[in-house]
């Protein structure tokens, strides 16, 4: 497994995370049992990667909890996240941080994030919540703030432009992939000059897993004019990718892909499958993909802001 400096924060983490959220939420929503969501975990540390992923929302602190027991925690970064699906109180953020603390059987969090803010709600955000959030980070509770993007409702990126304004964010997660690049101009180049930490979510989700549903995407691409036709083949849009040497499977692409973009540090990946795990451990292991492939990528979907590959 392969390191890096999560930027201003210093922290030496793996380039691959796991994340206890998405559509498996590590097995929990895919009827996956407890025993095997903590062995997915353990199997992931025991590997090398020393990066974990949580929220509040996914129900999954107590897994995470049971699955980093043994293991020297000062070796571990976690990352968990306090919703803010409507505004968010101060007493409620205090609360919920202790509960997370005690779910998650640590002391105190590395990094800790309001989670799927949106533009409308940053400003109070800011203004109550982010006052305690550094209370906390003086008690020791807490050692880096964090600030995550709700993708899938706002995927040109509008509150973490906006959120690049205050000098408060130490590490930002940010949905990135294949089919949506827009974060390398609107994000990147800001996050690289601030040495901000960036972690990557939506890496592959559905439209890079399933055949069926990323035709569904370039089709809508296609409508909605932010991809040119005569630039992609409509019923293998990505079969280019796969080559002696170049990619296995889209799956194995979508990661390296994200893995080699500048700026970006830990991608996350999350999956309630030990098989899978396995093979997404392999997948970042490798070398970029082949720069002639990547060049296409970058010009085919180059005015894509739309859609975030769910």
């Amino acid at each position: 497994m392969e390191y890096t400096t999560l930027g201003r924060t210093g922290l030496k983490v793996s380039v691959m995370g796991i994340g206890c959220g998405g559509p498996s939420r590590i097995g929990k929503v895919t009827g996956s049992t407890e025993e095997e969501s903590i062995a997915i975990i353990k199997h992931g540390l025991n590997s090398g990667i020393n990066f974990i992923d949580t929220a509040e929302i996914y129900r999954t602190e107590k897994i995470v909890g049971k699955g980093i027991e043994g293991f020297n925690r000062e070796n571990l970064v976690l990352s968990t996240k306090k919703s803010t699906w409507r505004n968010s109180k101060p007493d409620d953020v205090k609360k919920s941080l202790e509960k997370s603390l005690e779910r998650l059987g640590t002391d105190y969090i590395d990094i800790y994030h309001l989670h799927g803010v949106i533009l409308q709600d940053y400003d109070y955000l800011y203004s109550e919540i982010v006052p305690l959030l550094l209370e906390f980070r003086d008690q020791g509770k807490i050692r880096f703030l964090g600030i995550t993007e709700r993708f899938n409702a706002d995927p040109h990126h509008s509150m973490l432009q906006r959120a690049l304004q205050d000098d408060i964010w130490d590490v930002m997660m940010v949905g990135f992939n294949i089919l949506n690049q827009s974060a390398r101009e609107r994000l990147f180049v800001s996050t690289m000059e601030k040495n901000i930490g960036i972690l990557i979510m939506f890496a592959v989700r559905l439209a890079l897993s399933r055949p069926e549903r990323l035709k569904e995407c370039i089709t809508e691409l296609i409508q909605n004019k932010q991809i040119n036709p005569s630039e992609i083949d409509k019923e293998d849009p990505l079969g280019f990718l796969i080559h002696d040497d170049g990619a296995e499977n889209i799956v194995d692409a979508a990661y390296r892909f994200c893995n080699y973009e500048p700026g970006t540090h830990v991608i996350l990946s999350g999956t309630g499958n030990l098989d899978h795990m396995k093979d997404n451990i392999k997948y970042m292991q490798k070398p970029p993909l082949p720069e002639k492939n990547v060049l296409k990528l970058k010009e085919i979907f180059r005015n894509v802001d739309s859609i975030s590959g769910q």
